[in-house]
């Protein structure tokens, strides 16, 4: 099976004026095509530094990590926005949305950012909507006017516009009510079963990270622990 994410001792050391500070002590591990995985931690736990090499927002100080097959751990800062652009649609906490621009707008921009013509980008962008089961209704409605729940889901449309290799949910719930998160954990439910996209989510939540089908345990800068989740919870579905 093709991997997506291959990380081989990853390390991340910062300076501070002479202090340096050890956060990822020799990471490995790699995700596979369609698998959907959470990397859960503490706060503290070198989580976030992970995510941040992951979605190719920064790099680390040593080891390598190849991204659907090129090692981005060395680029540059333009390359690595090209590689952010092109490989991973990111879904965030705070959602991210332009509040007084319509959900299809919010939804087009990064096809705006690719210069694809008016027509195409509003198809594609309608399909993304649908996949990421937001109701057609609401599709002119400003993002400022929508729920927490429905405006992560035109959140986690705008990632998908860009048919990327990775999706890549830091805390999608973070900012939602239980009942609400159940919702966004639904849909990417549905988007890796459905269409079998590859999912990294970021948590500190046990009951969030218990919907992925496989767990990363990530403590003081190191995997303790890698395993298949036997016992995943499917989310509900009730008011979708």
């Amino acid at each position: 099976m093709r991997q997506i994410i291959e990380c081989r001792d990853i390390r991340k050391t910062y300076d501070n004026s002479g202090v340096k500070t050890p956060v990822l002590k020799g990471v490995t591990f790699s995700i596979a095509e369609g698998e959907f995985v959470a990397i859960m931690g503490p706060s503290g736990s070198g989580k976030s530094t992970l995510m941040h090499i992951i979605g190719a927002l920064d790099t680390p100080t040593g080891g390598e990590y190849y991204l659907d097959g090129k090692d981005i751990s060395k680029l540059s800062d333009d390359d690595l926005a090209d590689i952010r652009r092109e490989k991973i649609g990111f879904v965030f906490q705070a959602f991210n949305l332009l509040p007084r621009a319509t959900v299809l707008r919010n939804v087009t921009l990064p096809l705006i950012y690719e210069g694809v013509a008016k027509e195409k980008r509003e198809e594609i962008a309608k399909q993304a909507l649908r996949e990421s089961a937001f109701p057609e209704g609401f599709w002119q409605h400003h993002s400022n006017q929508l729920s927490g729940g429905m405006m992560q889901r035109v959140a986690i449309a705008r990632a998908l516009v860009n048919n990327p290799a990775l999706i890549l949910a830091d805390e999608p719930t973070g900012n939602l009510d239980s009942k609400t998160g159940e919702i966004v954990l639904h849909t990417f439910q549905s988007l890796n079963e459905e269409g079998k996209k590859t999912i990294v989510l970021i948590t500190h939540e046990a009951y969030v990270a218990e919907h992925a089908d496989r767990i990363i345990h990530i403590l003081d800068g190191n995997i303790v622990r890698d395993e298949r989740n036997k016992n995943k919870r499917m989310a509900k579905t009730e008011n979708l």
